[in-house]
């Protein structure tokens, strides 16, 4: 489906097929994984039928490390022993064997790795952490660990697409006084005073504007608003999460 494996069916979990095919054990569960909660609950976020799950993607769940997301730019590197790294959104790591988590539900969860250098980078990017520049964080975290942006392979989650995505004045204006000379293109006319935003378009303008090969970011452009019957979306209403895990081979 639109450029994603699927495993299962009805599907639990998609993956990226050049992360896959380049051996990076990775998934973005859908509303059929049994057992993902949330990154509020600080007991952890998964419970064993997803560990289950998700082992079928090379993932060993038993100290997956993943953060209380706040809509933001900042980053944190993932602690080496799994667990809650903080109030953050960009999480790093060179921890071979450790997965990282990060939960959406309409966001974009972008996916960073220099196979090379052996570094692992990912950020939960919604219109807020586009503004304060998460995936260009997500950059920086994973240069700063010896990786370097040319080499990366990205990888943007199912999350709402420009087909569903309307959004009013204080969206339009933030984005515009963050990015005045780049963000034009990122909307598309709606209803009078409101705009269809592409927050795929703008997030891969980012990415390559910080280095990484436009060539090497893979983008289902799944939408999960069209989607209910698969994805859980915020804007229709679906409270559960979907949670895209990767680990370092």
């Amino acid at each position: 489906m639109n450029g994603l494996i699927a495993h299962g069916a009805p599907p639990a979990f998609f993956t990226f097929p050049r992360l896959a095919a380049a051996g990076l054990p990775h998934a973005t569960t859908t509303r059929h994984c049994p057992g993902v909660t949330s990154p509020a609950d600080l007991a952890g976020p998964f419970d064993p039928g997803a560990a289950v799950v998700l082992q079928d993607a090379g993932l060993d769940l038993a100290r997956v490390a993943y953060a209380r997301q706040v809509h933001g730019a900042d980053v944190a590197g993932a602690p080496a022993g799994g667990g809650l790294a903080g109030s953050v959104d960009v999480l790093a790591t060179r921890e071979p064997g450790m997965p990282v988590a990060i939960f959406t539900a309409d966001c974009l969860a972008v996916t960073l790795w220099d196979a090379e250098a052996g570094v692992l980078s990912m950020a939960h990017v919604g219109w807020r952490g586009t503004v304060k520049g998460a995936a260009q964080a997500a950059v920086r975290a994973a240069e700063e660990l010896g990786a370097r942006a040319g080499r990366m392979a990205a990888a943007i989650s199912p999350s709402i697409g420009p087909c569903c995505y309307e959004v009013d004045d204080p969206v339009i204006a933030a984005l515009a006084s963050a990015y005045p000379s780049s963000s034009e293109p990122w909307f598309a006319p709606a209803r009078p005073g409101r705009l269809m935003l592409d927050l795929w378009r703008a997030n891969e303008t980012l990415l390559a504007g910080a280095g990484v090969d436009p060539g090497r970011i893979e983008n289902p452009r799944l939408c999960t608003a069209c989607h209910p019957d698969l994805l859980y979306s915020y804007r229709r209403g679906l409270s559960g999460r979907l949670v895209t895990v990767a680990a370092l081979p």
